[in-house]
């Protein structure tokens, strides 16, 4: 299969692409490589891939908010399917930055449609997110919940991605699948998730930040998790049957979560930093932050019924991969 992937150079577009290229399929990758987070980081991953997938990997540096340079970057080039995984990140952020986000979230989003539309492309898989479930207390966050209470810009941006994606399906009867991420993490992650930010500042002796005075709860998802579920997903595209889907549409437009089916505390989380760094942390406890939420719980039952998901990596194991190469990473 040949597939088109965007946020190349992201966490989970760089992992998808390395198991794309390890089972055989040709992969081109496009990325705008902005300096949202430190660009060594996506340039020492585009590296990887390119060392790793040899000529199966093809990388474009183009910025896919702009639709005529898009196009003309792609020509000539050919996909049979995409993952759009490429955006703009971070709930924080969004605060600070809102037009950051209607250009690549929204914009960006439409001209990935209107790729795969005119190129008739068999699926579309996109990047949705668990802040689409904004202030929702029943847990776990179920893909039949209503997510029309956003609490961050980025939450915002994402329901509408998953609602100009169903016209799409019902427009043009694109095969479409949107997964909501529950915080990824894992080796080669983002400077600016929890996890990244905790390890850091243990090693070097700094104040942890921790909201909502440590009362918090995440279903932090492994990145081999993650991986799992787009491909599978992938790979299965929602036929256009009629019949209604995961998220109730009854055109080809699904909705999955892809997330661990665990809430874990956050106290825990960094007790597990703890034990493996060897370092005892030094909290500063603080409220919580605009936008945030307290607690997230993926309920999987959709993906796992139709796709047989099912994530294997407990925080356990995980949280103590992310520090062994974090500390390999930058040498400490």
């Amino acid at each position: 299969m040949k597939v088109l992937v965007t946020g190349a150079a992201g966490f989970i577009g760089f992992s998808l692409i390395r198991a794309l290229a390890a089972r055989g399929d040709s992969v081109v990758g496009i990325d705008n490589c902005n300096d949202y987070y430190q660009v060594s980081l996506k340039r020492d991953r585009l590296a990887l891939l390119t060392a790793e997938a040899g000529e199966r990997f093809t990388f474009i540096e183009q910025d896919f908010a702009d639709y005529p340079a898009l196009t003309a970057a792609l020509a000539g080039h050919e996909f049979d399917a995409i993952a759009h995984l490429g955006a703009q990140a971070g709930v924080r952020y969004s605060l600070e930055n809102p037009h950051a986000y209607v250009q690549s979230n929204l914009a960006g989003h439409v001209n990935l449609l209107e790729i795969a539309r005119h190129r008739k492309v068999g699926h579309m898989v996109y990047a949705s997110s668990s802040s689409v479930y904004g202030g929702n207390t029943k847990l776990p966050f179920a893909v039949e919940d209503r997510t029309d209470h956003p609490v961050s810009l980025y939450a915002a941006t994402k329901r509408a991605d998953e609602l100009m994606s169903e016209t799409y399906a019902h427009l043009y009867r694109l095969p479409l699948t949107g997964l909501r991420f529950f915080t990824v993490y894992g080796p080669w992650g983002r400077p600016d998730m929890m996890l990244w930010i905790f390890t850091r500042k243990i090693l070097a002796g700094e104040r942890l930040p921790v909201f909502n005075h440590g009362d918090m709860y995440r279903d932090f998802t492994y990145i081999d998790d993650i991986v799992d579920g787009v491909i599978r997903s992938l790979d299965n595209p929602p036929a256009d049957d009629g019949a209604a889907k995961a998220g109730g549409s009854t055109k080809p437009h699904r909705l999955y979560n892809i997330g661990n089916h665990r809430s874990e505390h956050l106290m825990k989380v960094i007790g597990l930093i703890e034990q493996a760094t060897g370092r005892k942390a030094d909290l500063d406890l603080l409220p919580m932050q605009a936008g945030d939420v307290h607690r997230t719980e993926a309920d999987i039952e959709a993906i796992a019924s139709d796709l047989g998901y099912a994530p294997t990596t407990t925080i356990e194991q995980g949280v103590p991969a992310f520090v062994e190469w974090y500390r390999g990473y930058h040498s400490v």
